[in-house]
């Protein structure tokens, strides 16, 4: 078979559209599966080329979900991916685990399928709940042993003080004024700076609608590879920006103003959002950017509203 391109995520693609895996990448993928896949079809993603993920087809119809690392750093989350799974698999707010290879260089996730289900946007009261109740299964499940705590995880990180140093890349995009940033940066950083990370509660800690589906009236969590320990609050409310930029409700619907501790995670939320999204792409995660733009628009007037602020805009 002629092959006339190779896409980004490194399998060969001839003319008609049929993927041809890499050879390597089929014998890790039986491997993991102890069998080879009879047909193989590219699964949709955000566009980063930081794994190979595909559904296969197997005998007797049946299929599963594979995720190949593509890099030496994805290959680390890849493992730390499969710890979750291991150590939990058959929590019903996991897909469940089919099989595993590491080889030392492109680690194999593979996993169940779930092309099938509900993935959202758009959104309803229905998914909403079913979310909620995943995300409480979660906080209650046990933590996997050498899961890290959440201090040291991306949320760890507060935002204000880059900006403070160098408000431009924020600045340029054009969420607030100049003025409305230097007369509030002070609220917000001293609220952010207070925001309670630690804690006991088994954390996703990236939960998003491309990292959710929907399934029998239950929500099926992906991409484990940010799992940590800490503050349940934190969960939930780093879910709550996107899911109103995808026309679901304002954050104070699900959680109320009153909560105790949301002031300062809801500002820790807007910096970290607010000091990346401005910043250069990333070659690596082209998606990342937009994202974090699109969490910023929400999550900092969220925090202002919360702080008795000015709207930023």
């Amino acid at each position: 078979m002629s092959l006339d391109a190779t896409d980004r995520a490194g399998q060969d693609i001839d003319s008609l559209g049929r993927v041809q895996p890499q050879v390597a990448d089929i014998e890790r993928v039986r491997r993991a599966l102890g069998e080879t896949p009879v047909a193989w079809r590219v699964a949709p993603g955000h566009g980063a080329p930081s794994h190979r993920r595909f559904v296969v087809d197997l005998e007797e119809g049946r299929s599963a979900f594979v995720k190949i690392a593509a890099f030496d750093y994805t290959a680390d989350w890849l493992r730390e991916e499969h710890r979750v799974y291991e150590a939990l698999d058959g929590q019903s707010f996991l897909p469940r685990l089919f099989g595993w290879d590491d080889d030392g260089l492109a680690p194999v996730l593979a996993l169940e399928d779930l092309s099938g289900s509900t993935w959202p946007p758009p959104w309803d009261l229905a998914g909403i709940d079913a979310v909620l109740a995943t995300l409480a299964a979660v906080h209650a499940a046990p933590s996997p042993e050498g899961v890290p705590p959440a201090v040291e995880s991306q949320f760890g990180l507060d935002g204000w003080p880059d900006i403070a140093a160098d408000p431009q890349p924020f600045l340029s995009l054009g969420l607030c004024a100049p003025e409305w940033l230097f007369a509030h940066l002070p609220a917000l950083s001293d609220a952010s700076a207070s925001a309670e990370i630690g804690g006991t509660s088994f954390l996703h800690f990236d939960v998003r609608s491309d990292n959710l589906c929907l399934r029998d009236g239950r929500a099926v969590l992906v991409d484990w590879n940010n799992a940590c320990v800490g503050n349940a609050l934190m969960d939930t409310a780093s879910w709550l920006p996107s899911l109103e930029a995808e026309g679901g409700p304002a954050p104070e619907v699900i959680l109320p103003d009153e909560t105790p501790g949301l002031q300062a995670i809801a500002s820790l939320l807007a910096g970290y959002f607010s000091a990346r999204a401005g910043l250069p792409p990333i070659s690596q995660a082209p998606h990342a950017r937009p994202l974090q733009l699109m969490q910023a628009k929400t999550s900092l007037p969220w925090a202002a509203r919360l702080l008795d602020l000015p709207p930023p805009t």
